[in-house]
Order: structure tokens, then C-alpha cells, then sequence
């Protein structure tokens, strides 16, 4: 049996978009010489479709979609993940299903059973968990189809209480397939490897995984779909962070031209920063924008938002705004100028000093006898977002938001200032990743200005002001939020590896305190375990002191 794995970049309701292009992936694959075609999970509509799914006419969209697809699948068959009716009355009303086509029709509905809830996934929303379990026959063989979690419930994972493959091994298959959406963050593709050898080297059956690739908002999806052999052994592995199609061709149990290889994983960085680029650029795309604004300060954060937009979208459509204040030092506008030089995207230099005497006078009254403090400084990161918004809401620019994930947490950032923007580009990297962002786009040339890498961080809303005025330092500050974001490890914990206890505790409530803030930003990209976001959900007002 020869089998093309179609590794494709969907659009969430755009139906005749991702209708052409699954039709134009039967018909490649056709050419090559494939019997089978496979998609991805809920590849019809794309995912996560989220509350469309309670939409009516968004299921009859799929259902049509479906059977146009099904109309050009003859001379091979085809695979595709969409959500179906659930005829019966009990449970709810869809199921996040996968159709198997064959001779333009619908043959088999293979629906999903394990539906995860944790994270950034919230199908038991929508999906009623499937009870039965049938494999596929085709050309004399039988496939066992899984739907992406379907195929994680290895080693008696106790979210569940036992896996659809215990099901349908009991049928004797010949082989497995998973169809999958499954997100990226920069630890996940080595799992994504253990776990689906696992289910080979368990089940004794040959495997065949298929990813989408692209960005939905704020979840990546980084392809890397895979193929192993009974025995667990992975024989070939698709980009990341691109569309594939690619044939298969298996022949009693082995596929033939291909050997057993090794799963060589990109540097974290790397990984970081291929899925941001993907992440703006369809954004933008997939939104129908194509041009971006930011502000450029001379320092690292924004400079690294700005040379990753610049990749996405191409220097001519980025537009950095300079925004010197009265304590703006001259080498930040020196800076700032150099990486614009370095990377060619239009710039623009509207200072704030006039702008924020003006605040101070208009203010002064109201203010009379108290000193110069934080509001002050606020108002020119204010003056900022408005000459920002001003620039996007004038030319149709899109605004970048350029605070990084260590900001974030601690809440360093103005509300209605430099929190404000329409995708949070680097919100779910920490600072130190930062630096090691630049150094990773500066490896074949300087592109990031040397002096934005090594001066102190500052926002310079003040004389002298350094980041370190009001926070620890950041190679201490990012360890220990990453021991209570990611790894949700308690105060006492993080103590207990050597951390002071002061300093952990004062962390900790920071990172409490500021959930107001981070209700109010744009959506983040997320290339972590745990960004911040759908997939952390705590409420603004509990009192949880770790």
C-alpha cells in the first residue's frame, strides 16, 4: 500500500481555502502513485475552531466541504478530520471525528474518544467521547485509525482509564494511523517521539503520524510528522515548521527505500525562533493584515520583535516608531537607528517629551505637593501607546506588543501603554531566551546591534533607571519563574533548591498580583509548556499565596 501523509498549513473556517487545498493534495498525491491520503485532525474547519463549533451553519460548512472533497477522491482514498453530528440525543452534539473516503464516499466515521482538557485544549467543551471501535479495511488490510490523543494514552496515562488501540489491536490490524493537531512548544517533539514509538514497539504495528503545521492566533503548530516501523523505530520524519506532502510505501510491514534514523531535535532556540516567524506571519496572513508597527527603544526586546517581523513579513511592511523621552540616552536612538539600518524597514522618530510635559501640567494641579514616582513614568509609556495606536489606526498597521515573558509574569509593564498591541510577539519568552534569540539571528552577520545585547536593561522613564532597580536579576528572576509558571512547583519547593526564601516569596506574589494585568493583553505566542494565556487560567481575584 502506498500512503502520502499531507502535512498542511489550515485556516480556521475558511472552508474554501482549506477545501482547494486538501483537493489539490489528493490529486498530488494521486500523481505520485498514492492508494491512501491522510490529513489532519479536524483539517476540514481547522484547529481550534473553538464556539464555531456551536454554530449550526458552521457544521453544515463542514458537511459540505466534506462531501466536495469526497467528490474528487476517486482512484485513491482519502482521510480527513472534521466534526460530525451526534445523532443520538444524550451527550453533546458533535464529534471530533475523522471520515475515511473511498470511491467519492464517506466508507468510515472513526470519532475520537480521549478528549484532552488541560492546557491550551478544551474538547470536552464541544466533543462527546467516542465508545466504539472498529478498524478500517482496504485493500485487504486493516487500519487502526486514531485521532491525535487517542494514541497518548501509552504506559496507562492515569487521565484515562485505557486507550482506543487496546480496542481496536484486539481486530488484528495491520497498521496504525493517527491524525493529529498537536501544538508546539520548544520540549515537545522529543515526547512527541518517545510516545509514539512507544505505541509501536507496544502494539508490534507500523505507524504512520500525521501534524498540521501553521499558526491558529496564539498556538503553533509545527508538523513533524512521523513514520516508525513495529519495532519502534523511527524510519522518517517530516519539517518542521513547513507543508510536505510525502509517499509511503509499505509492503508486508516494512516501508520500503526507508531505514531506521535518528531523531535529531533543533536546538531550543532554534525551534523558538522558526515558530515565532511562522506565528506572526499568519497572523498576519490568516487576518487578513500585511503591514506591522512597533516601537523600537534601542533595547534587546525590541529589537528581536522587530527583526523577527522583519522575517515574517519583509522589512518594507515594518514600521518602527522611535519614541525618545527627556531621559532617553543618546546611544538607545543610536541604537535603534542601527538596527533599523541593519535590517531595512521604514522608521519613524516622534519624541514624547512634549507630550508628557503636557500630561504633567495638565496633571499638576491635581498633583500639587506630591513627589515625581511611578505615575510619572507611566504616562510616558502611555504617550507611547497612543502615538503607536495613533500610527496603526492612521496607515493600518497592526501593533506589535514587544514585552517578553519575564515582564509579563512580574508584571512589569504599563497597562494602556507598552502592554498594549494586538499579538504579544515574545510574551512567552523569557528574558534570558531573549538574549539568546539575538545571538542566534546575529550567527551569520550582526543584525542585532552588539550594544543592545550588552548594556543593562532599561526602560528610561527616569535618570539612570535600570530594570534591575525594581527587579531581581534576570538569570535568578527567569529560574524561579520557571519552576512556579512551567513546572507549577510551590514556594516551598523552590525554596528548598537553595532560592532565598525572601526573594522566592516576593516573586511569587508579584507574579499573583499582576493576573489583573495580563487579563488585559493581547494574545501571546506561545512556544512554552505553559504560556501565559487560554492555556493558564487563574482567577484576578483568589488570594493564593504558594
Amino acid at each position: 500500500m502506498n500512503i502520502a501523509l499531507a502535512q498542511l498549513n489550515y485556516h480556521i473556517g475558511n472552508f474554501e481555502y482549506n477545501t482547494k487545498k486538501i483537493i489539490e493534495n489528493i490529486e498530488q498525491a494521486k500523481a505520485k502513485g498514492a492508494d491512501l491520503v491522510v490529513f489532519a485532525e479536524l483539517a476540514v474547519c481547522g484547529y481550534p475552531a473553538r464556539d464555531f463549533l456551536e454554530f449550526d451553519e458552521f457544521i453544515e460548512l463542514c458537511e459540505n466541504a466534506a462531501k466536495e472533497i469526497a467528490s474528487k477522491c476517486h482512484g485513491i482514498a482519502c482521510i480527513i478530520g472534521l466534526p460530525v453530528k451526534n445523532d443520538i440525543l444524550a451527550g453533546k452534539d458533535l464529534y471530533n471525528a475523522a471520515y475515511f473516503i473511498e470511491d467519492g464516499r464517506i466508507k468510515n466515521i472513526v470519532k475520537k474518544a480521549l478528549l484532552p482538557t488541560y492546557d491550551v485544549f478544551d474538547e470536552y467543551r464541544y466533543f462527546e467521547p467516542a465508545n466504539h471501535f472498529e478498524c478500517i479495511r482496504f485493500k485487504g488490510q486493516k487500519i487502526a485509525l486514531t485521532i491525535c490523543e487517542d494514541l497518548w494514552n501509552i504506559n496507562n496515562n492515569p487521565l484515562y482509564a485505557s486507550s482506543p488501540m487496546d480496542e481496536l489491536i484486539r481486530q488484528k490490524p495491520d497498521l496504525m494511523i493517527n491524525i493529529a493537531a498537536s501544538p508546539f512548544s520548544y520540549c515537545h517533539d522529543d515526547e512527541r517521539v518517545v510516545v509514539l514509538s512507544d505505541n509501536a514497539k507496544k502494539y508490534k504495528l507500523p505507524l504512520l503520524y500525521v501534524n498540521q503545521v501553521g499558526a491558529q492566533t496564539e498556538i503553533i503548530f509545527d508538523g513533524g510528522s512521523m513514520v516508525f516501523d513495529k519495532k519502534g523505530e523511527l524510519v522518517d520524519e517530516m519539517p518542521y515548521f513547513q507543508e510536505e506532502l510525502r509517499l509511503y510505501e509499505l509492503e508486508k510491514g516494512h516501508f520500503k527505500g526507508h531505514s531506521p534514523i535518528v531523531h535529531e531535535a533543533a536546538p531550543d532556540i532554534e525551534q523558538i525562533y522558526e515558530a515565532l516567524v511562522l506565528g506572526i506571519k499568519d497572523y498576519f496572513d490568516k487576518s487578513g493584515f500585511s503591514k506591522a508597527v512597533l516601537g523600537l527603544s534601542g533595547g534587546i526586546d525590541s529589537a528581536i520583535v522587530c527583526a523577527l517581523a522583519c522575517k515574517a513579513l519583509g522589512p518594507e511592511n515594518v514600521m518602527a516608531v522611535l519614541m525618545p523621552s527627556k531621559y532617553s540616552s543618546d546611544h538607545s536612538i543610536d541604537d535603534a537607528l542601527a538596527l533599523v539600518k541593519n535590517i531595512g524597514c521604514k522608521h519613524e522618530i516622534i519624541p514624547i517629551a512634549a507630550a508628557a510635559d503636557a500630561f504633567d501640567q495638565m496633571m499638576a494641579p491635581a498633583f500639587h505637593g506630591l513627589p515625581f514616582n511611578l505615575t510619572e513614568e507611566n504616562i510616558q509609556a502611555r504617550c507611547r501607546g497612543i502615538i503607536l495606536m495613533a500610527m496603526s489606526n492612521k496607515f493600518g498597521y497592526i501593533l506589535l506588543n514587544t514585552s517578553n515573558k519575564s515582564e509579563c509574569a512580574v508584571g512589569y509593564g504599563t497597562l494602556y501603554g507598552d502592554m498594549c498591541g494586538a499579538i504579544g510577539v515574545i510574551g512567552d519568552v523569557y528574558k534570558i531566551q531573549v538574549y539568546e534569540l539575538a545571538h542566534y539571528i546575529n550567527k551569520d552577520g550582526i543584525v542585532i546591534p552588539e550594544n543592545s545585547i550588552v548594556k543593562p536593561p532599561s526602560a528610561e522613564l527616569r535618570p539612570g533607571q535600570k530594570d534591575s532597580d525594581s527587579l531581581p536579576d534576570y538569570d535568578i528572576l527567569d529560574k524561579i519563574l520557571f519552576q512556579y509558571i512551567e513546572l507549577k512547583q510551590s514556594s516551598a519547593a523552590i525554596i528548598a533548591q537553595g532560592y532565598e526564601e525572601a526573594l522566592v516569596r516576593r516573586i511569587l506574589k508579584m507574579v499573583n498580583n499582576a493576573e489583573f494585568k495580563r487579563y488585559q493583553t493581547p494574545p501571546i505566542l506561545r512556544v512554552s509548556p505553559k504560556a501565559f494565556g487560554m492555556g493558564r487560567r487563574m482567577p484576578i481575584v483568589g488570594k493564593y499565596l504558594s
